[in-house]
């Protein structure tokens, strides 16, 4: 089971100066850049077996250093969000989305080691332009906030699914592991709908998707 957030967490996070909350986002950066961040649900991968060749173990790294450059983008991005956020309940639903995050960044890492790999060199870099990002969209208020969250969820559903059409038959062990997250994914634009998520303008729309494109690019090599 994850940890849940509750109206409890959110007021504790919301009652910490701003300075306090500086230092607490510096110490998750820290533990997620280094790669210490544990989990809180099974990898569900299990005890899944995969027999794959070296180029599609070289292939399916690629991939799911893609995937662990997202997640290193949601943590980023959910938790500078809820900072600045002035509303408890949409608080609640990005530290919510954010602490599910966790787990596919530790389950990612897991694949990785498994596979002889490492994630990319830029995760600092992705790191700290979405932190910056997330600050800038909360000004925006509440719906449109949620809209981005909602947004950025819809784009990774898709990146998911093409990547389960791309790995290799075999790989079980990431399938799985993909599967969970894309399902987990689109639990977390439901749930911004469900919110009162806002639906973004055209233009923001395709500033994302060619953002994601050059980090995809870039993260399956490096």
């Amino acid at each position: 089971m994850s940890h849940t957030v509750s109206n409890s967490d959110t007021r504790l996070y919301r009652r910490n100066s701003f300075f306090d909350q500086i230092l607490s986002e510096t110490n998750r950066a820290l533990e997620v850049l280094g790669r210490s961040a544990r989990a809180s649900r099974p990898n569900p991968a299990g005890k899944e077996v995969s027999e794959i060749t070296a180029d599609e173990a070289r292939h399916a790294a690629g991939l799911m250093r893609v995937n662990h450059v997202g997640e290193i983008c949601a943590q980023a991005l959910y938790r500078s969000q809820a900072m600045l956020c002035k509303d408890p309940q949409a608080t609640e639903v990005l530290l919510q989305a954010a602490q599910e995050e966790v787990d596919h960044l530790a389950w990612c890492d897991d694949r990785l080691r498994e596979l002889d790999s490492r994630p990319s060199v830029f995760n600092p870099l992705w790191y700290a332009g979405s932190f910056a990002l997330g600050l800038l969209a909360s000004r925006a208020g509440v719906p449109y906030n949620l809209g981005f969250m909602a947004e950025t969820e819809r784009q990774v559903e898709e990146h998911l699914e093409s990547h389960l059409e791309s790995l290799p038959a075999t790989d079980n062990r990431s399938r799985r592991i993909v599967e969970k997250m894309r399902d987990d994914e689109i639990e977390h634009r439901r749930t911004a709908e469900n919110h009162g998520a806002a639906g973004l303008p055209p233009p923001v729309k395709t500033l994302m998707r060619m953002m994601s494109k050059v980090m995809t690019t870039t993260a399956y090599r490096l």
